[in-house]
C-alpha cells in the first residue's frame, strides 16, 4: 500500500505555501500529494506549477467537481497538467453535492449516476490519448485533443455509495473516498468497485483512501477536535451515508487517532481490507502532534 499526503494549503494558503507543502511531501519520501478542490485556488491550475517545481512525486486532484466543467474541457486542462509535470497527473473528480451544485452554482442535480456514466464515456478515451466519440443523453461529443508533452493519465472518482462505484469500476482507473471507514471499505467499496472491473475485463482498480490522522495522547480531545474540523461532513448526504454504514456517529468516529504504534497499525490494516493507497489528512492544533503524525507516517514507508 502506497502512503501518501492529502494537501490543505490549495485552500488555505499561497500557490507558494502549496509548492512547499508538495516539496515537503516529496522530501519525506511519500508517494502521492493530493490537492483538494473545494473554494481555494484551483487545484488543477495550481498541480501544474507544482509539477514544474516539484519533481518526482505524484500529484492528484482530491477531487474537481464534474458539473462545471465539461469533460473535454477537463481533459484539456488535465493533459496541459499531465504535460506540465512529465505524466505525474492523477485526475480525481466527483459530482460534489446537490446544495453546492444547486443551490451555488445554479446547475442541475439532475440523475447524478446516469451524468457519471456519460461523463466517463466522454472523459476517459481523452484521458487515454483517444478520440472521443459519444452520443449520450446529457453529452454527444466527437474529437481529439492534441497536447504535444502530455501522455495518458489516470481518472480515479469519488465514487462512495454502490452505484457510483459500480460505474467506476466498469469505466475509470478507480476511486478516492472520504469520510469511509475500515469496515465500509472492506464490506461495500473494495468488493463492489472490483467486482465491477473484474465483469467489465479490466484491472483491479486503485482505492485510495482518504481518512484524518493525529499521534496524540490525548484521543477525547483530538476525536473533539475533529468533531468541529469536519462537521460539515457528517451533514452531507453522502458521507452521511457512509458513517451510518460504519456505524460512526460523526467524522470524529472515523478519525485514527491515538499513539504513534496504534496510529502506524490502524494505517497499515487497511492494506488487508483491500486499500491501494492511503492519503493522509493530518489533523492538529499542536506543532507537536503535528510533527509525531508526520513523523510517524514517514515510518510506515
Amino acid at each position: 500500500m502506497k502512503i501518501g499526503i492529502f494537501g490543505g494549503t490549495v485552500n488555505s494558503g499561497t500557490i507558494d505555501d502549496v509548492v512547499s507543502e508538495a516539496k515537503q511531501a516529496e522530501r519525506d519520501g511519500f508517494a502521492s500529494y493530493w490537492a483538494p478542490n473545494i473554494f481555494g485556488h484551483d487545484a488543477l491550475t495550481a498541480l501544474a506549477i507544482v509539477g514544474r517545481e516539484v519533481p518526482r512525486i505524484e500529484i492528484g486532484t482530491s477531487v474537481v467537481p464534474t458539473y462545471p466543467r465539461h469533460p473535454i474541457a477537463i481533459a484539456q486542462q488535465s493533459h496541459t497538467v499531465n504535460a506540465a509535470s512529465n505524466g505525474r497527473l492523477c485526475l480525481g473528480i466527483g459530482l460534489s453535492h446537490k446544495v453546492v451544485v444547486e443551490g451555488m452554482l445554479g446547475l442541475s442535480y439532475d440523475k447524478p449516476v446516469r451524468h457519471l456514466r456519460e461523463y466517463l464515456s466522454v472523459l476517459m478515451p481523452l484521458a487515454r490519448c483517444e478520440a472521443s466519440n459519444f452520443v449520450g443523453e446529457t453529452y454527444t461529443t466527437k474529437g481529439s485533443l492534441y497536447g504535444v508533452g502530455s501522455s495518458p493519465f489516470s481518472v480515479v472518482v469519488a465514487a462512495l455509495g454502490p452505484q457510483l462505484l459500480r460505474v467506476t469500476g466498469t469505466l475509470a482507473d478507480g476511486t478516492l473516498t472520504w469520510c469511509t471507514g475500515p469496515n465500509t471499505l472492506k464490506t461495500l467499496t473494495v468488493p463492489t468497485i472490483n467486482e465491477a472491473a473484474k465483469i467489465a475485463g479490466r484491472k483491479a482498480p486503485r482505492v485510495i483512501a482518504a481518512l484524518p490522522v493525529c499521534v496524540t495522547n490525548n484521543v477525547a480531545k483530538a476525536k473533539e477536535f475533529a468533531a468541529k474540523a469536519f462537521v460539515i461532513y457528517g451533514q452531507l448526504p453522502s458521507y452521511r451515508a457512509m458513517l451510518d454504514h460504519e456505524g460512526a456517529a460523526g467524522p470524529e468516529d472515523i478519525v485514527i487517532a491515538g499513539t504513534a504504534e496504534q496510529v502506524k497499525q490502524r494505517v497499515a490494516d487497511l492494506a488487508g481490507v483491500g486499500v491501494t493507497d492511503f492519503a493522509a489528512v493530518e489533523f492538529s492544533s499542536d506543532p507537536d502532534e503535528v510533527a509525531a503524525t508526520r513523523s510517524a507516517l514517514k515510518s510506515l514507508l
